[in-house]
């Protein structure tokens, strides 16, 4: 564990509820190929925001799919708590003959909510993440920050307690993300979702994550993390951020020369 200067780092409080996700001694290779990740152990509480950083390839997108249940482990276990989990991709994969409206009610719908309650409920999610005044746009007629918001929003109708997302501002110019990470900060607050959030941005990482695991490259496996007690809102361009993310890539640059020694 590391200590900044003026960022808080302590120990994960102890749950009063069981953890959200729990990740224990998880290994995963391909055939008989090598480890991609090796002996991961985890637990993420319930409400935390949680950034998962590493460098390419290290296997980040393979822990947060295994969690997800798109792929099995090769060994060890996952359990979230909730059951299922929602997941949020770099690509918003709307579909393009469908209005955001619709995006958001097709998503209601397989959820099992009925009918006649879709149209009001997916307005309701889409004027939480402001958007509601687009809701009978179609994809092609919105910016890609705004197909990335009707995805989140898509993404909370599925109304799962736990958020698993995949670099979804990867793709997105700087000032459009920086206003994704507002608008995401704020639905996190409001829903108090678990949120697990992918990301090779170490900035981004420190902007959004309360805690933060660093990933060394493969086999990956957690070699540190940070956890910020400070619960207010913080600037990307902050100095406290800043500092953060100087740490934290010191980390990184040691871990990408050990890997390639």
């Amino acid at each position: 564990m590391s200590a900044l200067t003026n960022i808080a780092v302590a120990p994960t409080p102890t749950a009063l509820e069981p953890a959200a996700i729990t990740v224990d001694a998880l290994g995963k290779r391909y055939g008989t190929g090598p480890l991609v990740l090796d002996n991961i152990n985890l637990s993420i509480e319930p409400g935390q925001f949680v950034c998962l950083l590493g460098a390419s390839g290290c296997g980040k997108s393979t822990l947060l799919n295994i969690i997800a249940g798109l792929e099995k482990p090769t060994e060890g276990a996952v359990t979230v708590a909730s059951g299922k989990a929602a997941v949020m991709f770099q690509d918003a994969a709307l579909f393009p003959w469908l209005t955001a409206g619709r995006n958001v009610e097709l998503a209601l719908k397989l959820g099992g909510v009925p009918r006649k309650d879709r149209r009001a409920d997916a307005l309701e999610l889409l004027d939480l993440v402001n958007l509601a005044d687009a809701a009978d746009k179609r994809p092609h007629e919105l910016s890609g920050g705004m197909r990335q918001r009707v995805a989140l929003a898509r993404s909370l109708a599925q109304d799962r307690k736990v958020l698993l997302m995949d670099e979804p501002f990867a793709a997105l110019d700087a000032i459009t993300r920086d206003l994704l990470h507002e608008e995401l900060e704020r639905v996190w607050r409001q829903t108090g979702r678990t949120i697990v959030f992918v990301t090779h941005n170490v900035r981004e990482a420190a902007r959004l994550g309360e805690r933060i695991l660093l990933m060394s490259s493969r086999p990956g496996r957690i070699v540190n993390e940070w956890t910020i007690t400070d619960a207010g809102s913080r600037r990307i361009e902050s100095p406290e951020v800043a500092r953060l993310s100087d740490e934290i890539t010191d980390q990184l640059r040691q871990e990408i020369r050990r890997n390639a020694a």
